[in-house]
């Protein structure tokens, strides 16, 4: 593709790029990199600096005897009966049990951040059926990374909401980490990446058809020569 629509190709494939290393920040937080969460609780009721961090496969307790006290990944955790046993937060049983089968969930994470790799390997240096089939792949991308970010939106809303209700009597305080920002981005430059690459593709298409001595990458088919006459 070359011009205009070549220019806004590049930024799709450059949106769908960002998206897949925001869904990698996202991957790796805790207990892979142990200050890095969806979810921050800082610790009050004289635990010292302690904080607990919620990542995608686990967590950690952060500032343990000057180190971090992690779990092991996994798929699937309860964030409130973490809670519950550092800080005594009480959970309901309905509340227990739909955020423990929320965290399941975040094996969308990783699916999605592959699905925007897809979508970005296609959309590199593709032509107009590359450029189709990368824009299918990242809307498909899109509607997992939305899913995944509204699951865990609800999943640790509910966990921030126990924590600060209890926390006005520890100083125990819950705000979402800079992994749930990332998501949230990320969703957003899906859908964007997915839009502008569709969009290059239908205009190179168009323009192709009303240009049809086009060939290659902006090129013109050279005129064929004229025989002499003699």
């Amino acid at each position: 593709m070359a011009g205009p629509t070549g220019f806004f190709h590049h930024i799709g494939t450059f949106l769908l790029f960002s998206a897949t290393v925001l869904l990698i920040i996202t991957c790796i937080t805790a207990p892979v990199v142990h200050d890095l969460g969806l979810l921050k609780v800082e610790l009050g009721g004289g635990t010292g600096d302690r904080a607990v961090t919620f990542g995608t496969f686990g967590w950690c307790v952060n500032n343990v005897d000057g180190g971090d006290d992690c779990s092991p990944s996994q798929v699937g955790y309860s964030p409130a009966a973490v809670m519950a046993s550092l800080d005594g937060t009480q959970f309901s049983d309905y509340a227990e049990d739909t955020t423990r089968g929320m965290t399941r969930a975040m094996i969308l994470h990783p699916i999605a951040c592959g699905l925007n790799f897809i979508a970005f390997l296609l959309a590199l240096g593709a032509g107009v059926v590359g450029s189709f089939l990368a824009s299918l792949v990242a809307l498909l991308a899109f509607l997992t990374t939305a899913v995944a970010c509204i699951i865990d939106f609800v999943l640790f809303s509910v966990v921030k909401s126990n924590v600060n209700d209890r926390g006005y009597a520890t100083g125990t305080g819950a705000y979402y980490g800079a992994a749930s920002w990332t998501l949230l981005v990320s969703a957003i430059c899906s859908l964007f990446g997915a839009v502008v690459v569709f969009f290059a593709c239908c205009s190179a298409r168009l323009h192709r058809r009303r240009n049809p001595g086009m060939v290659g990458k902006g090129e013109y088919a050279s005129p064929p020569r004229r025989r002499r006459f003699f």
